[in-house]
């Protein structure tokens, strides 16, 4: 493992993704058993992508961890699919620890939503109902956290939670994720948690495998802090920490 600061950001590089995503794992693991020392229940934020499969993986299998002392929600949803569509992020984070663990409770973002900004709204409520301790993250191939994508990310967002347009490059990451067979399959708008709500948690994990991610990696940490890669503001995170791999930090 090789470690760094850039910033306020902590870096650690593993040489496979299993590596990564198993250190990941221990370290949100030794989080949450110390939160829980001094409380009695934590609320986390989990995003959903084929990059959190070794990290999600590692945390749903272990028995170890109080699933049932958490309360669990998600940074994002698509607008407009089935109930039961696979691609919808509530289903994908169902199927890979959501519905694996005893959690507390677990709140979705209704993919079927008719009104998205009611739907924005009655989940900004139960986010403020339950601050966020801990987010387990990625970074997109454009930078985005969350469906934060460049054009329509902003640090200072007076949003808890929006409805957004999703860029060309966003949407073309779901093709490539093997999520969806062409771009015109993948809906055009979605509900994000913003970047002040997400920089709002006390600890944020951020785990990011794979070639397809070293552009963005290498902006995220070199680039400028600025919308135009909304990854940057990590870097102002007091307690932060990005976990590579080696094909991910190649360009670095």
């Amino acid at each position: 493992m090789k470690t760094f600061k850039k910033d306020l950001l902590n870096v650690n590089i593993y040489e496979t993704r299993e590596e990564m995503g198993n250190a990941a794992a221990r370290d949100i693991k030794a989080r949450i058993r110390s939160l829980l020392q001094t409380r009695e229940t934590i609320n986390m934020i989990f995003a959903a992508a084929p990059s959190q499969n070794e990290v999600l993986y590692a945390l749903a299998i272990d028995k170890e961890i109080p699933w049932n002392r958490i309360n669990a929600f998600h940074m994002d949803e698509y607008i407009g699919l089935s109930a039961d569509a696979p691609q919808g992020f509530g289903n994908f984070l169902k199927d890979h620890i959501f519905g694996l663990a005893n959690f507390k409770s677990v709140s979705y973002i209704d993919i079927t939503a008719k009104d998205a900004e009611r739907e924005c709204a009655r989940y900004e409520d139960l986010l403020k109902q339950y601050p966020t301790d801990i987010v387990v993250m990625g970074i997109g191939e454009n930078g985005h956290i969350a469906f934060n994508d460049p054009p329509v990310a902003d640090f200072n967002d007076p949003k808890a939670v929006k409805l957004v347009e999703l860029d060309e490059v966003c949407r073309n990451q779901q093709v490539n994720d093997g999520c969806f067979a062409k771009i015109d399959d993948v809906p055009k708008t979605a509900i994000t948690l913003t970047v002040p709500t997400l920089f709002a948690g006390d600890y944020l994990f951020c785990i990011v495998p794979a070639k397809a991610k070293a552009k963005a990696i290498k902006a995220t940490l070199c680039d400028d802090i600025n919308e135009k890669c909304p990854a940057t503001v990590l870097r102002r995170h007091k307690s932060a920490i990005l976990y590579l791999d080696s094909d991910s930090s190649s360009l670095l």
